[in-house]
């Protein structure tokens, strides 16, 4: 099925932000730079990527981020091109300040 690629409006992004609050500091210090960073341009397709990986638990979330375990290695479906799309912008540096 083919995903339009439209902007999301603020009321989905303000429902996507509650439902990305986790348990691990860590895990919500990654998720509150992304929306900082990409927040007012996310894709429906983006979203859509985005609530995949709030699935999982706050432990495998955590090890997608720092490397230690991939996308296959916890569930195959997980590898489509919306998943591995977010966890890459997640996994962007924070912007540096001078």
């Amino acid at each position: 099925m083919q995903v339009p690629d439209e902007f999301v409006d603020e009321r989905v992004l303000s429902k996507l932000r509650w439902r990305c609050r986790r348990g691990l500091l860590e895990n919500d210090i990654f998720i509150e730079r992304f929306f900082k960073k990409f927040g007012a341009s996310l894709t429906v397709k983006q979203v859509q990527g985005l609530n995949a990986l709030m699935d999982l638990s706050d432990a495998d979330l955590l090890d997608l981020h720092l490397g230690r375990k991939t996308l296959l290695q916890l569930d195959a479906n997980l590898e489509r091109e919306e998943v591995c799309e977010v966890l890459s912008m997640l996994k962007e540096p924070p912007e540096r300040s001078i």
